[in-house]
């Protein structure tokens, strides 16, 4: 499963909201949606939150077992 609660911590620690996302890096609402409900994401996506947040991927996504 797919979990981007390091994206919203490494957020707060840098004071980028979801408004700055929207407005500022013309970040879409509807993948603002997908990152809240833990949905998949494109990889120049993730790319673009690693810039702007200035952090690598396992400071915005992490993995978890579900047990399968």
């Amino acid at each position: 499963m797919i979990s981007y609660e390091p994206l919203w911590k490494t957020m707060q620690e840098r004071n980028v909201t979801t408004y700055t996302l929207i407005y500022k890096h013309n970040f879409s609402p509807y993948t603002i949606t997908n990152l809240k409900r833990n949905k998949s994401i494109t990889m120049n996506t993730l790319e673009k939150l690693c810039r702007i947040l200035n952090c690598t991927a396992d400071n915005i996504v992490e993995f978890i077992d579900d047990g399968c």
